[in-house]
């Protein structure tokens, strides 16, 4: 095999040209790395012109280069945002000592198995969506839907470098296991269940990138504060990529609410079997896919109550999200209201962190949703979606296996399972979105279901042909 030109086919600020060791290493996976793509990623759309944006730096001018690529010759890059000067570590029991540029050794398992998860989750998005081109709404989506999956591919390689160059044969190892598990497979599953969820239709990809990528948005901003400064420099960069993905999924969801009250109108009506007959998304069902993603992207947190949560962020390796607003940054003498089934608790703060993670990501959430109702409200009707309660459909953590309504209302068993339909999508209401996925490929022209864009993208036309398809 030819040497790979570093600075060319893997642009980076990691000195990668000069370490002979992890070229060695990198040689050996980028070839594996590949024939996972071509498998196992976008299908049939190999030898298509995308229109992408790639990142060649860390700088304004370089992290969003734009151009025409065939996605397997993508300059999959690798970035650490430019390191602060005299960084010190800013929370738990070590704060204020200077962050590590290297593993300690008595983190090394802990670090690797956060790292792991982390890079498990970003090719097996890219799995779940690998099938989604063939029902495209428009070639701008298509375009979308194919940067959200390289970018994907991207942070993969953001998470294998770091398992390459500080973990020696257990990150070789590993790295290799990040393509050998597939999403949804039988035998070796992704890691976290929402990850092996199938994505067969686009409304629920938009629900995905808003829901469970605003999760990786946490995520990454909590690996961010780590004392581990290449892990949180690697991080810092990555969530200049994630907020694309989240943008596709408030504004396609955005997009889905604008044509069917644009339906309602033409219609006259409210009925769903009405506006389901004209072939487009009644906003009950909306809310049941809402429902669906959300409590599913909410375990992505852990659970309420962790001793791992706990030893992560006092051991200075997990912080939370925007450590710096918070006046404790140490946590010993802290206490948490922890609601539970039987009553509230009163916990341990640092045993509590992954519960104020989901909390301000629920605030978080409630963005989109304010301004998808206004659009309602405007239009003059009077149903408003809605979060369901944190407490919902948990599979994990205090509130597992709880009957529990959306609206937070502990009920029997038999009501549940009778009305869990109701809430989340049937196998009927599945059916029916995914008799609505039509590919439409001519440039400028939307699916009936979605309404276009406001913009497209880099101030080009809406009607842009940003996939040319061979």
């Amino acid at each position: 095999m030819a040497a790979i030109n570093y600075s060319d086919k893997i642009p980076n600020n990691v000195n990668l040209a000069n370490d002979r060791t992890l070229q060695r290493a990198l040689e050996h996976w980028q070839p594996h790395f590949l024939d996972w793509w071509t498998g196992m990623g976008p299908s049939d759309f190999q030898k298509s012109d995308v229109y992408l944006r790639t990142a060649t730096s860390v700088d304004a001018e370089g992290w969003a280069t734009y151009g025409t690529v065939k996605m397997p010759d993508y300059r999959w890059g690798i970035f650490l945002a430019d390191p602060v000067a005299d960084r010190k570590i800013g929370f738990g029991d070590s704060m204020g000592q200077p962050v590590w540029q290297q593993v300690p050794g008595e983190f090394r398992s802990t670090l690797r198995r956060l790292i792991v998860t982390q890079g498990d989750t970003e090719p097996a998005s890219v799995e779940q969506q690998r099938l989604l081109g063939h029902t495209c709404p428009s070639l701008y989506d298509l375009r979308n839907l194919f940067q959200v999956n390289v970018e994907e591919g991207r942070h993969l390689w953001a998470m294998v470098y770091l398992l390459h160059a500080y973990f020696g044969r257990d990150g070789r190892e590993e790295a290799e296991e990040l393509l050998a598990r597939h999403s949804g497979d039988a035998d070796k599953p992704r890691i976290l269940t929402t990850f092996n969820e199938p994505i067969s239709d686009w409304l629920s990809f938009f629900c995905f990138t808003y829901f469970t990528d605003r999760d990786g948005k946490y995520q990454l901003k909590s690996l961010a504060e780590s004392a581990f400064d290449p892990l949180s420099r690697t991080c810092r960069f990555m969530l200049t990529e994630e907020a694309h993905h989240m943008f596709v999924g408030e504004t396609g969801i955005g997009r889905v609410v604008k044509r069917t009250l644009e339906v309602m109108k033409e219609l006259g009506t409210e009925d769903p079997a009405r506006i389901r007959a004209h072939g487009s998304v009644d906003l009950p069902l909306l809310q049941k896919y809402i429902n669906f993603w959300c409590s599913s992207s909410l375990d992505l947190f852990g659970s309420e109550n962790s001793s791992n949560a706990a030893a992560s962020f006092a051991n200075g390796l997990k912080g939370r999200p925007d450590e710096s607003q918070y006046e404790d940054h140490v946590l010993r003498a802290a206490h948490f209201k922890l609601e539970t089934p039987e009553g509230v608790q009163d916990v341990p703060m640092l045993n509590a962190v992954n519960e104020v993670m989901r909390e301000s990501y629920l605030k978080d959430c409630e963005i989109g949703l304010k301004r998808w109702n206004r659009l309602i409200e405007r239009a003059g009707h009077a149903f408003r979606l809605a979060l369901p309660s944190p407490h919902f459909r948990r599979s994990i953590g205090s509130w597992v296996n709880v009957p529990v309504s959306p609206e937070g209302k502990m009920i029997s068993r038999e009501e549940y399972d009778q009305r869990l339909t109701d809430w989340i999508p049937s196998e009927a209401d599945k059916a029916f979105v995914r008799s609505l996925m039509q590919r439409v490929v001519e440039p400028g022209k939307m699916a009936g279901w979605v309404a276009p864009p406001e913009r497209g993208i880099n101030n080009l036309p809406v009607e842009y042909e940003y996939v040319k398809l061979q």
